[in-house]
């Protein structure tokens, strides 16, 4: 599918080892992060798949090393872990999109791939994300701001706070998304963010797909949507649910670390700033 795309695509040397549940020891994967940065012939990668893994490099990777060779870098949920460690401490725009196995080789829709050649191949601003097919969008609090586009999976936004890889929100548009949480652990996760400080100075918030985070029926639990809404009651800047992204089958192909705006009243993500260069 790649190939039809335009693509040329090379395989990492290490990309099929196994490890008990890891794909590969650190070591393995260390280096085909480092080689596939140093290689010239290589000019983005593509993650296969998420799970866990990624927070066990994160102290031993070379920043010099990615921020002297930019590069795009693509994949969601464990690789939010990679992806904030990466603005932090080489500043490079990476992108939240979709991943070969977990997206591509389950039969992405036009939506999905749509985006992501965009994303990837357009020198200009992506301007306003479409919405995704069956998109349900819900107004939190209506507003407008600006700022960096900056977010990922929420259960490793929360796991990095306190080391040197948390995310630093302030004055950011923060984006949130995750899969099979039930909602009082999104609750959970986003007290830990509220009370790290992480929604004080955020300029907007903007909820993606949480997929599979209903709880089940006849509980005593809360909705995920009285979930968010309650975690956003302090604040006062715009947020809304339904950014399509994440785990579910539609997802936007998002440039993390440049300008965007929100329009929150009209669930509308804008992005205003180029993140590649041709």
């Amino acid at each position: 599918m790649l190939e039809e795309l335009g693509f040329q695509v090379a395989v990492a040397p290490n990309a099929l080892k196994k490890n008990r549940y890891l794909a590969g020891t650190d070591t393995e994967r260390l280096s085909d992060l480092r080689h596939m940065f140093l290689e010239p012939a290589i000019d983005g990668l593509l993650c296969l798949r998420g799970g866990y893994g990624c927070m066990r490099l994160l102290s031993q990777i070379d920043y010099r090393v990615v921020r002297n060779n930019p590069k795009i870098l693509v994949g969601y949920s464990d690789i939010t872990a990679l992806q904030l460690a990466i603005w932090k401490h080489a500043g490079l725009v990476t992108f939240s999109g979709p991943m070969l196995v977990s997206d591509f080789g389950r039969g992405a829709g036009a939506y999905t791939i749509n985006h992501f050649y965009k994303a990837l191949t357009s020198p200009f601003t992506l301007g306003v994300i479409p919405p995704a097919p069956d998109t349900r969008c819900e107004v939190i609090r209506p507003g407008r701001a600006s700022g960096r586009l900056l977010g990922g999976n929420l259960t490793l936004i929360a796991a990095t706070l306190g080391t040197p890889y948390e995310i630093d929100t302030r004055g950011a548009i923060l984006f949130l998304e995750d899969v099979d949480e039930q909602p009082y652990r999104v609750d959970r996760m986003l007290q830990q963010l509220r009370l790290a400080g992480k929604f004080r100075f955020v300029a907007g918030v903007v909820f993606g797909e949480f997929a599979g985070c209903e709880a089940e029926e006849n509980t005593s639990s809360f909705s995920l949507l009285e979930v968010l809404k309650d975690a956003m009651k302090d604040t006062a800047v715009p947020c809304y649910y339904g950014l399509a992204t994440g785990h579910g089958v539609n997802k936007a192909t998002l440039p993390l670390g440049v300008k965007a705006e929100i329009d929150a009243a009209e669930c509308i993500l804008t992005i205003t700033e180029s993140a590649t260069i041709i």
